[in-house]
């Protein structure tokens, strides 16, 4: 797998513009295994997008509304207007909805690669009626991203009304095309429900390189505990690189108040927690 050329079209979104440590190193980390197309929902000056200039091979940043999906169209379409497509042995749509890599990148690549599956990805989501690949990190073959339909469907992606009609429409419908067209696919890990954003610990211990930026703010804090002993168990210069950032998205206030780690704290969390769910079912 030495040889394997992947093309990485990556989604991502400041609201300040400003592209903190914890994406950079995203970047960094995904272009020592193949090329990047960075693809920004924000406005983003050229001082910005400069950051990653060593690590890209094409930047844009201006707001689309068009969320993840919008960002992958733009790098798409970048790729195809400059036929480098077909050059690549697997091409990958990936966001920054999470901190990470947390663990080396490489292996859990090679391992999705060579399950000879048309698509696939980091995260399988699954509910009672239905499963697909979570569209924060999806690898696909050429089977795939040199067909018509993946062509049609990506390219046919526009704002939406509701963000949750960017789920329905495009993170379910890819999975839903792919297996229309007799695609096959693969994830190394499946969570239920929302287990990806409240069982960060386990996934990590599973061996996921990723955290769902959304853990930081789940449950009232009560996950706080798993959130540390993530950070506390991966390497050290990138657990600060994600503190950093999570400074700056969240407050460090709020940070160090989540990662207090004690008992009292950790059961008073969940018993508000626990309070406010009942409380909201019960209206």
């Amino acid at each position: 797998m030495s040889n394997t050329k992947r093309l990485f079209l990556f989604a991502g979104y400041a609201a300040d513009g400003i592209l903190d440590d914890a994406l950079i190193f995203y970047i960094r980390e995904l272009a020592k295994l193949g090329d990047v197309i960075l693809c920004m929902d924000s406005d983003c000056t050229d001082s910005e997008l400069n950051k990653v200039n060593h690590y890209t091979i094409a930047r844009m940043g201006h707001r689309h509304g068009e969320y993840d999906f919008g960002s992958y169209k733009r790098a798409y379409q970048y790729a195809k207007q400059h036929k480098i497509l077909p050059e690549y042995d697997f091409v990958y749509m990936a966001n920054d909805s999470v901190y990470g890599p947390l663990h080396e990148l490489k292996p859990i690549l090679e391992q999705m690669e060579s399950k000879n599956t048309d698509a696939f990805g980091m995260v399988e989501s699954r509910h009672t009626h239905y499963r697909h690949i979570q569209s924060w990190f999806i690898g696909m073959r050429k089977s795939v991203f040199l067909s018509d339909w993946f062509d049609e469907f990506i390219m046919s992606v526009k704002q939406q009304p509701h963000k949750y009609l960017i789920t329905v429409l495009y993170e379910n419908k890819f999975t839903d095309i792919l297996e229309e067209h007799g695609g096959t696919w693969y994830c190394p890990f499946v969570c239920r429900g929302r287990s990806v954003y409240n069982k960060p610990k386990k996934l990590f211990r599973m061996g996921c390189p990723f955290i769902k930026k959304m853990s930081f703010t789940r449950h009232n804090g009560a996950i706080g505990y798993q959130l540390n002993y993530v950070l506390k168990h991966c390497d050290n210069a990138t657990a600060k690189i994600v503190l950093c950032a999570a400074n700056h998205a969240y407050s460090a206030k709020y940070i160090s108040w989540l990662l207090t780690s004690n008992p009292f704290s950790e059961i008073t969390r969940g018993i508000k927690y626990a309070i406010k769910k009942i409380q909201g079912t019960k209206q």
